[in-house]
């Protein structure tokens, strides 16, 4: 298996934790606002991103999607799908001015920046990297996540080995939080659906950027995961230091100038790049929805988002969160029904298409390795497989053939057995080659 799920696994965490989760905001309002039991909310959620990691991927994987339609026009109703598409797009240029306003308010709590000019900054900087290639979007996309990841570790041992108030003294501050919703448990649901929205369209692309589907749902695993470590390390930090905290635009980073200066200093970057991947995602997976496959046009729509994007963030980023966000994650509700009947339906569908490309792959390896026969009966039989495939046969083929030649590159002095494991069930196609050179 190459090693490009991770690079998939980490973009994803990109994609997913933004401006309120990496600066503590989304998680004040939504959970900590009720005190200690908001904590079993923040261990729901890190279990249900997981699960939505998986299902994700996979799906984009299966399909080899482009963009959100690619999957909702085939596990929906066309009036549905639609509905979804309206849906997605809505929240995806709301949530991405949200984002370009927490920018702004990230560099203004710790260099006293005017919030526009941060904005500005990151409206900028995701103009710009819509003219890399996937590859290396993904690339920038997942290069914060370790930063992420490592920040957090600092601010919950800080916390757990530095004096706090009681637990009593921690809710009774808690209180003064205004919550996004009046319940934990809505507020779960909500902001659940609030990251589906937020994750699934560039979820879908990435998914569909991996041709193994096996790849693509461990790229979910270990990317669920990370994030509900994140979640769960923040949010526990910000609880301990609730009486310092609850009342700042950014929580996450007055943590962090009691640390050190230079930690803060280092933290606001980290913040500032996660809102950049975030914004750039939920822009970039709008743009390609309406560029028809053009890579230029999809640039001219994203200029053109941004810029609208950039004019509404500059209602101000905590007044956005506890306005905004409760209505797209009511919306999301509805879309988390349509994905889980769309996955319990095709569920069957991912394993025979995960087998089927296995096996394509298999034979494509013999077309490739010098040392491997590769027959006319191999050349039916990777036709046969492309033709049964859910998506394009052709685009299948090749797709297959590069990643076959390159399993080959990577390891030329290994077995055959070593270049594709075999699993339980499959034909497999070096016993094919021994039987033909046998008959001849």
């Amino acid at each position: 298996m190459s090693k490009k799920y991770v690079s998939v696994a980490f973009a994803y965490v990109g994609v997913i934790v933004g401006a309120g989760l990496a600066s503590g905001q989304d998680l004040l309002q939504y959970f900590l606002s009720f005190g200690a039991p908001g904590l079993i909310g923040i261990a729901a959620l890190g279990v249900l991103n997981i699960i939505f990691g998986v299902v994700a991927l996979q799906l984009g994987s299966y399909f080899r999607s482009g963009h959100h339609d690619d999957v909702f026009e085939r596990i929906t109703h066309p009036v549905v799908r639609r509905v979804i598409d309206v849906v997605l797009v809505f929240s995806g240029f709301a949530m991405g001015f949200v984002m370009l306003a927490g920018a702004g308010a990230n560099l203004e709590q710790q260099f006293e920046l005017p919030a526009w000019a941060g904005s500005a900054v990151c409206a900028g900087l995701v103009i710009l990297t819509a003219f890399l290639d996937f590859d290396r979007i993904m690339e920038v996309i997942g290069v914060f996540t370790p930063m992420i990841v490592i920040a957090i570790i600092v601010l919950v041992i800080y916390s757990l080995v530095t004096p706090h108030p009681s637990m009593a003294e921690l809710n009774a501050t808690a209180t003064q939080v205004t919550p996004a919703l009046p319940n934990l448990w809505f507020s779960t649901i909500n902001y659940f659906a609030l990251c589906v929205v937020n994750g699934i369209g560039m979820a879908f692309v990435l998914g569909g950027s991996v041709l193994r589907i096996g790849e693509a749902r461990l790229a979910g695993r270990i990317g669920g995961t990370i994030i509900a470590l994140v979640i769960g390390g923040d949010a526990l930090a910000l609880y301990l230091n609730m009486d310092r905290i609850w009342d700042v635009n950014v929580p996450a980073l007055e943590i962090a100038r009691t640390i050190h200066p230079w930690f803060a200093f280092v933290y606001t970057l980290i913040i500032f790049a996660l809102i950049y991947n975030t914004v750039f995602s939920l822009f970039f997976a709008t743009a390609r929805r309406f560029s028809g496959g053009s890579t230029k046009r999809m640039r001219i729509v994203l200029v053109g988002v941004v810029a609208l994007g950039y004019a509404a963030s500059l209602m101000g980023f905590k007044k956005l969160i506890g306005g905004m966000y409760p209505i797209i994650g009511w919306l999301g509700v509805a879309l988390l029904v349509v994905l889980a009947a769309g996955w319990l339906r095709e569920r069957a569908g991912v394993s025979r298409e995960e087998n089927l490309r296995r096996k394509l792959i298999r034979l494509l390896v013999h077309k490739h390795d010098d040392h491997l026969e590769y027959t006319d009966e191999h050349r039916d039989k990777v036709r046969e497989l492309s033709r049964a495939s859910v998506v394009d046969s052709k685009q299948l083929r090749r797709d297959a053939s590069t990643l076959a030649k390159d399993i080959v590159d990577r390891k030329a002095n290994a077995s055959p057995s070593d270049l594709v494991t075999p699993r339980r069930g499959e034909a497999v196609a070096t016993e094919s080659a021994a039987s033909g050179r046998a008959n001849g």
